[in-house]
């Protein structure tokens, strides 16, 4: 696995980063190639430390996670990320065995006892128009409308976007190349 650090706000010594690397390489059974970890260490308010790990695949398969640990502990913030991301993997396990290594998906133990999920069901459907406006005005219209997203159309560069509302504040935008 490779591996990718950035340090927010802080200093790191080199026994974090190793430690970060021995637990997420644990990972490494779960992808069929190499793949990327990008891991993001930062100090927020009251010494709460954060640990942001996003492991992407060989095939593109993205996994996320933020984790923070408020005693201000960054191993702790560490081990919290790559649970959850292995308790992610193993829930979707079925989902993923076509694009992740089958073999290393074995039975979950019994102190998981996590459920399998039913498959994928859309249970409504919605059409609209996609109308060209500035990021500005779309932000405005989600808030109108009270939606955690809004989709539109860049008045700029005629591309498909969304303008999304970050659970830490703040307001995000996703942009297709398309």
């Amino acid at each position: 696995m490779k591996f990718t650090f950035t340090c927010k706000k802080i200093p790191l010594n080199n026994s974090v980063k190793e430690y970060a690397e021995k637990k997420i390489s644990k990972l490494d059974r779960y992808f069929q190639e190499d793949a990327e970890a990008f891991v993001t260490f930062a100090v927020e308010k009251k010494n709460r430390c954060v640990v942001e790990l996003t492991i992407r695949s060989a095939n593109g398969t993205l996994f996320r996670a933020q984790q923070e640990d408020p005693d201000g502990d960054m191993r702790g913030a560490i081990d919290a990320a790559v649970n959850f991301i292995e308790r992610r993997i193993r829930k979707n396990k079925t989902r993923l065995a076509k694009n992740l290594r089958p073999e290393v998906m074995e039975p979950v133990a019994p102190e998981f006892e996590i459920a399998e999920e039913a498959p994928y069901e859309i249970v409504r459907t919605k059409h609209f128009a996609v109308k060209p406006m500035s990021t500005e005005e779309a932000i405005l219209q989600m808030n109108l409308l009270g939606h955690a997203f809004y989709v539109y159309r860049s008045m700029d560069s005629s591309a498909i976007c969304v303008v999304y509302r970050r659970n830490n504040g703040g307001y995000g935008l996703i942009e297709t190349n398309g």
